[in-house]
């Protein structure tokens, strides 16, 4: 058995697995931009699910900060909007803006990491 086909076969699957996840995330983020397109939180949690499941695989791989990246994004993410659920109590505006820019960033942070998974690159810690 060749070592170096195993690996090429474990970072093929971590990287598919990778897609999975960031497509998850991308469909949520960009349904959270669009006005009326809520794709619900449950394709995020199966996507959080997924990492946390996964990530002790990628341990020692360039993939890995992949992993760390997406489950620190959705955890502030969803920290961001709960802590501004106070700002909808207040007038619509208000709320309406905190979610809309809470959104755009989740959005930048998935868009981000494809286009560094596709280039086969590290996220910063």
């Amino acid at each position: 058995m060749n070592v170096s086909s195993i690996d090429d076969e474990r970072a093929q699957s971590l990287k598919t697995v990778g897609w999975i996840s960031y497509l998850l995330h991308l469909v949520v983020a960009v349904a959270a931009v669009v006005p009326g397109a809520q794709a619900g939180a449950g394709l995020l949690i199966v996507a959080l699910i997924i990492d946390l499941v996964k990530k002790s695989d990628a341990q020692g791989t360039w993939q890995a900060s992949h992993f760390s990246w997406r489950i620190r994004t959705v955890i502030w993410a969803g920290l961001l909007y709960v802590i501004t659920i106070p700002l909808w109590l207040l007038l619509l505006l208000p709320g309406m803006l905190a979610w809309a820019l809470i959104s755009i960033w989740f959005l930048y942070r998935i868009v981000k990491g494809m286009v560094r998974m596709n280039a086969g690159q590290a996220l910063p810690g």
